[in-house]
């Protein structure tokens, strides 16, 4: 074994092979950060003129920092391109923001404000909509269990759709509707045998998956009848049930339009069997949502206008192919909306430095030698407990040196929290000025869905707040947590 002793300015072994040392690790990557995020001419990262610095000193770290004129500005953007792309075959689209993505009552407020309906998917989701006044019939409600008390909320509310996952959920929502003397609108979440992720997309005969109805003719008791067509045929028979049409969701952080398509090509089949069968016109259908983002600077995702036009050609296509009028089209944008919004800013505590061994590349050692390489850990003082997707999914994250600017040459770095876990990582590969050093700030881009959504209070963290940027102006929009917020729930028996 050889000691390679550093690394520092080229290119590591250690990481991973889509990881390139930046050209200057002062630069920010575009497509990663919200508009109005910049460095200011002391080198300082800044928001709408706000620099992180100023933002700790009020709000302390770890912080959620979102652009609000991002966020509408991106909400405009799905809306305008789908409303322009399918303006001549439903006379638009109607988009439903994504709450579980992150949700407050400030951004339903915007979302409202900007024309955009609201989906959610539990009572305390529910409560949060109810809370900032939003129309129930702006508003969806989801969910694979929903309690009697979600149903009756959503009744009381008098919301446009209740999306219905099975046939046991189908015939709950008829009965607490029939006894409401009420009628529940309703959508059937279908399986379409579509799954989709970032790139890449497969098609499936059966849906082994906890949501939604089987399209495939195996999937009842019934011979040749799928789940699907079973509860069709079954909302048509209750008199508290409004069928309003379909709707299915194939996937999360999708950059390509072709398992959308292949999705929206087998729901307008099936559309158009139901309808001969049952003459039963569906008058909607919602293809769900799941467009990516960029998180590192090799994520290439789509533009919202040209996902749209794809989908609208083959909307347009498939409708003339089987004879019949366009159902009007619905989306669930979420991530897309709010993920690059949004940054974290943590503080960098504890540093260190080991050892792994990695084969010798080319001639750096004998044949079957291993070299030790350099890992920097970079402790900051949040981690899993504000952002538990990289242990959750394998997620990957950028970060930079967000309070200066540096010279010092690149070297490969993991940001990791200061959990009592050794995945408790933020960022698994990065490279980072070799001068960082206890007391800089760090910013992680790209941490607007997801993140706070999937917060915890693990180790007895308090969740930090989020913040809201627009104009030169910061604010609170959710409070962070304090000790004292943790132990008034502790009954103390």
């Amino acid at each position: 074994m050889t000691t390679n002793p550093s690394t520092t300015g080229a290119a590591s072994p250690l990481a991973p092979e889509w990881l390139q040392v930046p050209a200057d690790l002062n630069a920010l990557h575009e497509g990663l950060w919200a508009g109005g995020v910049a460095r200011n001419k002391a080198g300082e990262l800044a928001i709408d003129g706000i620099t992180v610095s100023e933002l700790q000193r009020q709000f302390g770290t770890p912080l959620f920092v979102m652009s609000e004129n991002d966020f509408r500005a991106r909400a405009r953007a799905f809306s305008d391109a789908f409303n322009d792309a399918f303006a001549d075959i439903c006379g638009g689209v109607d988009v439903y923001y994504a709450g579980k993505s992150f949700l407050c009552t400030a951004v339903v407020r915007w979302v409202e404000e900007e024309g955009l309906r609201l989906d959610t998917a539990s009572g305390g989701e529910l409560a949060v909509a109810a809370r900032a006044g939003i129309p129930g019939p702006d508003v969806a409600l989801h969910g694979n269990n929903k309690s009697d008390g979600e149903i009756h909320r959503a009744l009381d509310l008098k919301l446009g759709r209740i999306v219905v996952d099975s046939l046991a959920e189908l015939e709950r929502v008829a009965k607490i509707a029939d006894a409401r003397g009420e009628t529940a609108k309703v959508m059937l979440r279908l399986t379409p045998g579509v799954h989709a992720h970032t790139h890449e997309f497969i098609a499936t005969a059966h849906e082994d998956q906890k949501f939604g109805l089987s399209m495939a003719g195996d999937s009842t008791d019934q011979a040749g009848l799928s789940a699907a067509e079973e509860a069709v045929a079954a909302a048509s028979g209750y008199p508290g049930i409004e069928l309003l049409g379909l709707h299915c969701h194939i996937g999360s952080q999708i950059f390509e339009p072709d398992g959308f398509a292949l999705a929206a090509e087998k729901l307008l089949d099936f559309l158009a069997a139901m309808q001969t069968k049952y003459s039963i016109v569906l008058p909607e259908l919602d293809l769900g949502g799941g467009y990516g983002i960029a998180y590192t600077p090799v994520d290439t995702p789509r533009p919202a206008a040209e996902i749209a036009q794809a989908m609208a050609a083959v909307v347009r296509t498939k409708c003339a192919e089987l004879g019949i009028s366009s159902p009007r089209i619905s989306i669930e944008p979420g991530r897309a909306i709010v993920g690059s919004t949004t940054f974290t800013l943590y503080e960098v505590g504890t540093l260190k430095t080991v050892r792994v061994d990695a084969p010798a590349p080319g001639d750096a050692g004998a044949p079957g030698e291993s070299v030790t390489y350099p890992r920097r850990y970079v402790s900051v003082d949040g981690g899993m407990s504000d952002n538990p997707r990289p242990v959750l999914y394998d997620a990957d994250y950028s970060a930079i040196l967000a309070s200066r600017t540096s010279e010092a040459a690149p070297q490969l770095s993991r940001v990791v929290g200061k959990h009592c876990e050794s995945g408790d990582i933020v960022v698994r590969d990065v490279y980072l000025p070799e001068d960082v050093a206890a007391g800089d700030l760090l910013a992680v881009p790209g941490t607007g869905a997801y993140c706070w959504a999937l917060s915890s209070n693990y180790n007895y963290l308090a969740r930090p707040g989020v913040v809201a940027v627009r104009d030169g102006s910061a604010r609170l929009i959710v409070r962070g947590e304090t000790e004292e917020d943790l132990l008034n729930r502790d009954m103390g028996v």
